[in-house]
Parts: C-alpha cells; sequence; structure tokens
C-alpha cells in the first residue's frame, strides 16, 4: 500500500527487495557528489546498515521514516521525513530528505515529492515545523528547497568526517511552520 501518491511519484515502505536499486543509487557519483564527495557508500553497509534503518523507521516512528520513491519508470529514488536531527526526539519537528536517481533529475520530481510530504507533515501528521539541509554550494538542492515553500534560515559550519569539495563554505538550514507554509500553499 503507498504512503503517498503524488501525480508521477508513488512513495511506500521499502522492503529488502530494494537493495540492488538503493545500492546503486548510492553508488552513483553523481548523485553521492554533496553527500560523501562521490564516494559510493559500500554495499555492505546499505544492506546492513540503511536499508534496515529505513525498514525499522516505519515502526519507531508513526507516519514518519523514509520512502522509496517509484515512477512510471520504476525505482526513482526516496523521500524522508524523520524526526529533526537538531538534538530532541520531538516528532512534531522534522527533517526533509531527498535522494533521486540522476537520470531523474530536471524532472521536478524532488520539489514534487518535497511538496507531497510537507503538506502531509502539516496537515495530517500534526507537525508543526519541517527542516531541510544542504551543502551551500548544492544549488539544485537550495531551489527544490525554496521551490517547497522552505526558507533559508542560516549557514552553519559542521564537524563531518571527511572533507567535500565545497564544504569549506557550511552548510545552509531551512525551515517552515505549519501555519505560515499552509497560508502560502495551503490551496494547491
Amino acid at each position: 500500500m503507498p504512503y503517498l501518491t503524488t501525480k508521477r511519484l508513488t512513495l511506500r515502505r521499502f522492503t529488502p527487495d530494494d537493495l540492488d536499486d538503493l545500492a546503486a543509487l548510492d553508488a552513483d557519483p553523481d548523485v553521492m557528489r554533496f553527500i560523501t564527495g562521490g564516494r559510493a557508500i559500500p554495499r555492505e553497509e546499505v544492506a546492513g546498515v540503511l536499508l534496515p534503518r529505513y525498514i525499522a523507521g516505519y515502526e519507531r516512528w508513526d507516519g514518519l521514516g523514509t520512502w522509496a520513491a517509484q515512477d512510471a519508470d520504476g525505482f526513482a529514488g526516496w523521500f524522508a521525513l524523520e524526526p529533526s536531527r537538531a538534538g530532541d526526539e520531538d516528532e512534531t519537528v522534522v527533517e526533509l530528505g531527498y535522494r533521486l536517481a540522476s537520470d531523474r533529475w530536471g524532472r521536478g520530481y524532488a520539489t514534487e515529492g518535497s511538496i507531497a510530504l510537507i503538506r502531509k507533515a502539516f496537515t495530517e501528521l500534526n507537525v508543526r515545523r519541517v527542516t531541510a539541509q544542504t551543502m551551500t554550494v548544492n544549488a539544485a538542492s537550495r531551489a527544490v528547497m525554496e521551490k517547497a515553500g522552505l526558507v533559508y534560515e542560516r549557514t552553519f559550519f559542521g564537524d563531518w568526517d571527511e572533507a567535500i569539495p565545497g564544504g569549506e563554505h557550511g552548510d545552509v538550514w531551512y525551515a517552515a511552520d505549519r501555519d505560515d507554509w499552509l497560508t502560502r500553499f495551503g490551496s494547491r
């Protein structure tokens, strides 16, 4: 059963059968450029850590998690709404994330899926605030956040395990509060 359906995407729970698609996504250097500097996440880590974490999330959080995204051609990537990593487990503050296969870029999928998830968060899941972050130099992801109604709040410099080209410019934090977002996007 789908978690969420948009005009062109279906978001559903991950299953163990998604390993090959997820491993391929996380092995694409273009996809991973702003995450690992282009380094692939080893298949063993996808199989033993990431995929089990995504699957366990459905039981851990009511209505939140990381969702496999499919379009008419199959696996397209994933979208996530998870409790914010800002320090507390307050499920009324969630972080939006997305990762799409590079052959799906430029189609508006990231914006379409993000708007649908934010709408669901604010209208069905009792979320009061949605946040997102990316590298300052990731112009495409920043544009998605802005089109989805998130507003730039600050630039920050994290203490990351490994340096990624562009990291010297820091990361950016975007957010939207329920009432403001629904005023701007509620009738769309």
